[in-house]
């Protein structure tokens, strides 16, 4: 196998989603090795001691813990579809949506759909205060198909997988919910030939192969129109 980073994931974690999605829409190769988690590798936890996905092993021995710093890290090398902001100041408006995800939502939505692996937890509760944060997405969409206009940038491909994670908790209330817009973003989302690639099954890392590479196609090109 040729000497590539290695890349620790788990499929459904949106965090490893959001970071497998940028490597791919870059083309950048890497080997990856799904985790499970309930029995984490030797080899990923002597990387990353914190044990957590996703994780990336650069060829040089430097390791990335953080998903979004995975996404820069294969986007500085190639962005194809231009998802990152040209302009720092375009920059720090994605990243301030993006921190305001994993602060005001992330929390609720771990509460909302793992309600019983907290202590007196009102699940309804937390999805309530969760959907604030949709409602606002919502608004945002009104003008544009993306968060910061025509196409999926940075901030969409960051958010999305955590908007899919909350909307699969129950569809059925999801759907009934008044927010068109974003329901049209994330039905795009859902049906992306980039998705569905980043989504393929792979068996659990044997620990003794060296893994799969990842992605095996180049990047992906579609206008948004047709994703």
């Amino acid at each position: 196998m040729l000497r590539l980073p290695i890349l620790y994931s788990f499929r459904r974690c949106p965090y490893a989603m959001r970071a497998r999605l940028a490597i791919a829409a870059a083309g950048v190769s890497c080997v990856l090795r799904e985790v499970v988690l309930r029995d984490k590798p030797a080899a990923l936890l002597a990387a990353s001691p914190k044990g957590t996905v996703p994780v990336l092993v650069d060829m040089d021995g430097r390791v990335i813990e953080e998903s979004l710093d995975i996404m820069v890290w294969a986007l500085q090398q190639r962005d194809p579809l231009g998802w990152m902001p040209v302009t720092a100041g375009a920059r720090a408006e994605q990243a301030a949506l993006i921190a305001d995800c994993e602060r005001d939502f992330k929390p609720h939505l771990d509460r909302y759909k793992y309600a019983s692996r907290f202590t007196d937890v009102d699940a309804a509760a937390h999805r309530d205060r969760a959907a604030r944060f949709l409602a606002r997405l919502d608004r945002q969409l009104v003008s544009h198909q993306g968060l910061f206009g025509e196409h999926r940038m940075w901030a969409d491909i960051a958010i999305l997988p955590f908007v899919r994670q909350f909307a699969l908790t129950d569809t059925d209330w999801f759907a009934a919910q008044p927010w068109p817009h974003l329901q049209r973003w994330l039905s795009a989302f859902l049906s992306w030939p980039l998705l569905e690639t980043v989504m393929t099954k792979f068996e659990a890392w044997d620990r003794v192969a060296a893994g799969v590479v990842f992605p095996d196609a180049c990047a992906y090109q579609e206008p948004w129109h047709d994703q």
